[in-house]
């Protein structure tokens, strides 16, 4: 038998994590880990205390028709990325790398192209995470490495802004 190496070790821990997710369109598991070492894991759902959507039985972005990757405001959960963070303390997460793994909840399928929203791309910069490596069926390897620099040196609510007053 050969042996997993530790990035898909890590991925694998993140696509069992995201079983206890409670979202009806999409359920994300996310580890950190630093000095090879497991800080924290989260998944997608409702706050503590909330309803969650499955116990619901339906997605209030759904009944809205809002696309994926808007209007995050209007969704009942607290992503993976933010679960991960907030079971965690500031000193373990300076420097770790964030593994996660999306999955549709109909299909179970694999998230195409994995990206974090823009408000979990800020929690995880303020978390002084260096890296988030991202389960990807179309990469060679089958994950991508992203480097949380490129999110603190590309703004896009400022891109959007600017572009909005180009077009004014």
């Amino acid at each position: 038998m050969e042996r997993i190496d530790k990035i898909n070790y890590y991925l694998e821990i993140a696509d069992t994590v995201l079983k206890r997710g409670t979202c009806l369109r999409r359920n994300y598991g996310a580890v950190i880990v630093k000095n090879d070492e497991i800080i924290s894991t989260g998944y997608t759902g409702a706050p503590r205390g909330r309803t969650n959507c499955i116990d619901l039985g339906f997605c209030a972005r759904e009944k809205l028709n809002i696309k994926s990757g808007e209007k995050y405001e209007l969704c009942r959960s607290v992503h993976a990325e933010q679960n991960a963070v907030i079971s965690a303390a500031r000193k373990d997460t300076i420097g770790a790398t964030l593994y996660m793994v999306g999955r549709t909840a109909k299909t179970g399928e694999l998230v195409d192209y994995i990206d974090s929203c823009s408000m979990c791309k800020r929690v995880v910069i303020n978390a002084g995470i260096e890296k988030v490596i991202v389960k990807d069926k179309n990469e060679e390897k089958g994950y991508r490495v992203i480097n949380v620099q490129d999110w603190i040196n590309y703004d896009e609510v400022l891109e959007e802004k600017v572009k909005k007053m180009m077009e004014e």
